[in-house]
């Protein structure tokens, strides 16, 4: 028996060892990882860097409070904040959290409740960031949720311009739904955003929990679109690994978040903190996210190429290194025969393969990776065809 709420799915495989792109498992198997933790290791697994700064660290302390001042917080809030082109940061322990504190944020600082999110979203699993998700398999068995949400659908001027009134504290949205389907914001619709928040005096929260970091070969994905975003928020490939997540805010907000509004305990623990800095370090440098962009290019290229005309795939489509491979068929089948031909990926709803490789994946395994779909789909399909 196991003595862990049966709260996820568990797949037939037991880590072992990884190192960059490749996990090995405990009976000797090697995979190409192109889940990284679900777009946690965007440096892959063990960056020399990142396990350097955390030894360095762990030599040093590892939690006091955050009623100390810790220079090491402030180096790290200083690299998201102008990187981000914005001004201050709140550190909490994971995406959720980060959200729930961009929400409350937005709600104490305007003094208005009511916030617009997207169908097919996905914000969280605490009571505000699952009420904030617009997807109800979420929310099922967990009664009423958090009041004053109200959903449109993604990329839908139209449907969000009808949502907007007075009462609207924010509009909440990621630029790429990942948990969703890899769908990705237009631009005349992130546009139409921005301008309607400024019209009826709401903020603009931006869920970079995926998308950031580097993820689409800018710091943030925003940035693609020239938007100035009130809050951001961000975590997943933060760390490498380790827990952490920040809400990033401009400099009007600091009233709503002063001392005693709104707290963590483990929020900016130094060790993760100083992961933090030295995934930030790496990934913020222009040759480096100059090679995720091309990466992603030539990683949707050889998919087309091979995928172009498989019967069962829909649409490839992607920013930088967060690609879906939309299927016309259900994909949890496919992602356990991909694994048992050494591939690890995920799903993106029911119907998309999603593939968030490493940063550093090299293109040798971006071809790798690409026979093995290729064939895997082929067998898949003989499969079908057979039953």
């Amino acid at each position: 028996m196991s003595y862990l709420f049966p709260t996820y799915q568990k797949w037939e495989i037991e880590p072992v060892s990884a190192n960059g792109c490749k996990l090995i498992d405990a009976n000797g198997k090697e995979y190409l990882d192109f889940s990284s933790g679900i777009g946690v290791c965007n440096l892959g697994h063990r960056p020399k860097a990142v396990e350097e700064a955390i030894e360095t660290q762990l030599k040093k302390y590892w939690h006091v409070s955050n009623l100390f001042h810790i220079k090491e917080q402030e180096k790290a809030a200083k690299l998201l904040a102008k990187n981000a082109e914005m001004d201050l940061v709140f550190f909490a322990n994971s995406g959720a959290e980060a959200n729930e504190g961009a929400i409350k944020l937005a709600r104490k600082y305007t003094g208005k409740h009511k916030i617009v999110t997207f169908e097919q979203s996905f914000h969280g699993r605490t009571f505000a960031t699952m009420a904030a998700t617009g997807q109800e398999k979420i929310k099922q068995g967990f009664g009423p949720m958090l009041e004053s949400f109200v959903y449109v659908p993604f990329n839908n001027t139209e449907m969000l311009k009808n949502a907007m009134d007075e009462s609207v504290a924010a509009v909440m949205l990621e630029i790429v739904q990942g948990e969703g389907g890899i769908h990705i914001a237009n631009e005349e619709f992130l546009k139409e955003t921005e301008k309607l928040c400024k019209e009826y005096g709401a903020l603009l929260i931006i869920d970079e929990i995926q998308t950031g970091i580097g993820r689409t070969g800018k710091p943030f994905a925003f940035q693609h679109f020239g938007l100035k975003p009130d809050i951001v928020t961000v975590a997943k490939g933060l760390g490498s690994g380790l827990p952490i997540g920040a809400v990033i805010g401009k400099i009007e907000l600091e009233s709503a978040f002063g001392p005693g509004s709104h707290g963590s305990t483990f929020g900016g623990n130094p060790v993760s903190v100083a992961a933090a800095i030295a995934t930030m370090e790496t990934i913020f440098q222009e040759e480096f996210l100059k090679n995720t962009v091309e990466k992603g290019k030539y990683l949707i290229g050889k998919l087309k190429t091979v995928l172009g005309k498989s019967p069962i795939v829909s649409e490839i489509r992607g920013m930088g290194l967060m690609i879906g491979i939309e299927l016309k068929t259900d994909v949890q089948r496919l992602l356990s025969e991909l694994r048992k031909n050494g591939l690890i990926a995920l799903p993106a709803g029911s119907n998309v393969l999603r593939l968030l490789p490493p940063l550093t994946v090299t293109v040798e395994e971006i071809d790798e990776a690409a026979v093995i779909i290729e064939a895997t789909i082929q067998q898949f399909m003989n499969k079908t065809v057979k039953a």
